[in-house]
């Protein structure tokens, strides 16, 4: 039995010269989404875990321990409602953050191709 002969191996050189602005804020927009959205599951995961394990009312007593009752007002507000709101907060600013870095890296590699003529990108086949 012949061997098989061996084929030749391709390459195509391509210059990536343009990201379509749209295209890339569209897609970091969908980034931040899922971040946004492990971090909101996240919290309420770790809110979950530690409301069984008991931290939650064993830092409760801890803090009124320390601070008397002028720590009462801080502890009434450390529920379960404010914190998931503080959450969704902080994930609304991440999906505003990582939407608008996606559009301004566009923009900037968009100005940098336009002085260094593209960035070089080599493909192969196996």
């Amino acid at each position: 039995m012949a061997a098989a002969p061996k084929q030749k191996r391709t390459l195509a050189r391509m210059r990536m010269v343009y990201i379509d602005f749209w295209s890339a804020l569209k897609l970091s927009f969908l980034v931040g989404f899922v971040v946004a959205l492990v971090t909101v599951v996240v919290m309420m995961l770790l809110w979950a875990l530690l409301d069984k394990v008991g931290l939650v009312s064993t830092l409760r007593d801890f803090l009124q321990s320390i601070g008397g009752a002028s720590s009462a007002s801080v502890l009434a507000n450390l529920t379960f409602s404010n914190v998931l709101t503080f959450t969704l907060v902080v994930a609304l600013l991440e999906l505003m953050v990582v939407s608008a870095l996606g559009a301004i890296f566009a923009a900037l590699f968009n100005l940098a191709t336009r002085v260094v003529g593209g960035w070089r990108v080599t493909f192969g086949s196996d």
